[in-house]
C-alpha cells in the first residue's frame, strides 16, 4: 500500500492506494468520526462491493442509499432524495457519509456532507479509475444543472480517500479508457515525463497490469495533491489547469444530456480540441499534437464531437462556464507538452475555427 498526504494544513488527509484495501478495515476505521456511518452506493457498485464495506463496520450504526448509475443522476433532484434518507434515518453530526464508487457518488457525497447540518465528515472510496485518479482528491464536489456541469457545488475536503486497485478489475473497457484520458491530462499539464512514460506503457494500462496501474494512479494522484495544495480553492488559477479539455468537455456533456458520453471521453475530445487550438495560435508544435492525438487514440477515445452538435452549440455552453471572468472565456491551453497556462489571450475566430474542424462543419 502507498500513502501520502494532501497537504492542506489542518484540512490535510491521507489517500491510501493498494489491492484489496476494501478487505482491511484499518484504512477505514482511522477515519471514521461518531459512532455512525451512511453509505451512499449506485445499483452498479453496490453488488460488488457493498457488502465488503459493511462487514468492516459493524461496531457502527450503518445505513446505505443505493441510487441509479449515471452522470444524469448527479442532479439536485437525487440530492433531495440524499437529504431525505440522511434525516429520515436521524443521521446527525456524528454520521460519517462513505461514497462508495465512482466520480458521480462522490460528487454527491461529498456535496451531501458539506452541506447536511452544515457539515459532516465523508470518506471517499472510489471505485473506478478516472474517480481514483481525478474526482476523489481535491475536494470539489456538487451537481449538474441542464444549463452547465458541476454549476452548484462547495469545495469540501474528505477525511481520507482509499483507492482499492481490486475495484478496477470490474470495469468496463470503456470505463477503463475513460480514466486513462484524466491520466494523460496530467502529463499534458505538468508532467513531460509522466506523459512519455504514459507513451511506453499504454498498452499494459489497456491491459490492466496491476504495477502499471499502480503507479498510473500513484503519480496522477501525486500531481493532483501538489497542485491542490497550491490553490485549494481556486484563486491564483494554477488549480484551474487541472481542467485542460473541460471547458469543450463540459460543453459536450451538457448537449448530450450527461448521458452519451462518459466524462473522460468528453475530456478526451476537448484536450485534443485545445491542443489544435494552441497550435492555431503558434504554442503547440506540431509534433507534439500528433503526439497527444496518438496517445488518446491508443487508449480507445473519441476524436470527435457528438454528431449533429454544433459549433454555436459549443460557443453557447462554454459561455457559462465557471472560467468565464467578466464575461470573457478563459481556456486551458498548451505551450508545450508538461506546460499548460490558464488563458483568454486568443482570438474568437480561431476558436470558432477548431469547433468547426470538429464538428465537421
Amino acid at each position: 500500500m502507498i500513502t501520502f498526504e494532501v497537504e492542506l494544513g489542518e484540512r490535510s488527509y491521507p489517500i491510501y492506494i493498494g489491492a484489496g484495501l476494501l478487505a482491511q478495515s484499518r484504512c477505514l476505521e482511522d477515519h471514521l468520526h461518531g459512532s455512525s456511518v451512511f453509505i451512499l452506493s449506485n445499483d452498479k457498485v453496490a453488488p460488488l462491493y457493498l457488502d465488503a464495506v459493511k462487514q468492516h463496520l459493524g461496531a457502527y450504526r450503518c445505513k446505505h442509499l443505493v441510487l441509479p448509475d449515471g452522470e444524469s443522476c448527479k442532479s439536485l433532484e437525487t440530492m433531495h432524495r440524499v437529504y431525505s434518507a440522511l434525516l429520515e434515518n436521524r443521521c446527525d453530526r456524528d454520521t460519517t457519509l462513505l461514497a462508495l464508487g465512482g466520480g458521480v457518488i462522490g460528487d454527491i457525497t461529498g456535496f451531501a456532507a458539506a452541506t447536511y447540518m452544515r457539515g459532516v465528515p465523508f470518506i471517499q472510496v472510489p471505485t473506478t479509475l478516472l474517480a481514483q485518479v481525478d474526482s476523489s482528491v481535491g475536494g470539489k464536489t456538487g451537481v449538474n444543472h441542464p444549463l452547465g456541469k458541476n454549476m452548484i457545488g462547495a469545495f469540501y475536503q474528505p477525511q481520507c480517500v482509499i483507492a482499492d486497485l481490486d475495484t478496477l478489475n470490474t470495469l468496463d473497457d470503456r470505463e477503463l479508457s475513460a480514466g486513462i484520458a484524466e491520466i494523460i491530462k496530467y502529463g499534458l499539464i505538468r508532467d513531460a515525463g509522466f506523459f512519455d512514460w504514459l507513451e511506453q506503457n499504454i498498452d499494459r494500462l489497456l491491459s490492466r497490469d496491476p504495477q502499471a496501474l499502480g503507479q498510473a494512479v500513484h503519480r496522477s494522484c501525486k500531481n493532483k495533491a501538489v497542485v491542490v495544495a497550491e490553490d485549494e480553492l481556486e484563486k491564483s488559477g494554477t488549480r484551474a489547469l487541472l481542467n485542460y479539455g473541460h471547458t469543450f468537455g463540459h460543453a459536450i456533456e451538457t448537449c448530450t444530456g450527461y448521458a452519451d458520453w462518459l466524462h473522460g471521453e468528453a475530456v478526451a475530445c476537448g484536450m485534443l480540441m485545445a491542443a489544435r487550438l494552441s497550435v492555431r495560435l503558434g504554442w503547440l508544435d506540431e509534433a507534439d499534437r500528433l503526439r497527444i492525438e496518438r496517445l488518446l487514440g491508443k487508449a480507445r477515445l473519441p476524436a470527435r464531437a457528438p454528431e449533429g452538435m454544433r459549433p454555436e452549440q459549443f460557443l453557447e455552453r462554454m459561455a457559462v462556464d465557471k472560467k468565464t471572468r467578466a464575461g470573457r472565456l478563459h481556456l486551458v491551453l498548451l505551450r508545450g507538452i508538461g506546460q499548460a497556462v490558464l488563458t483568454a489571450d486568443f482570438p474568437a475566430s480561431k476558436l470558432k475555427d477548431v469547433l468547426q474542424e470538429f464538428c465537421g462543419a
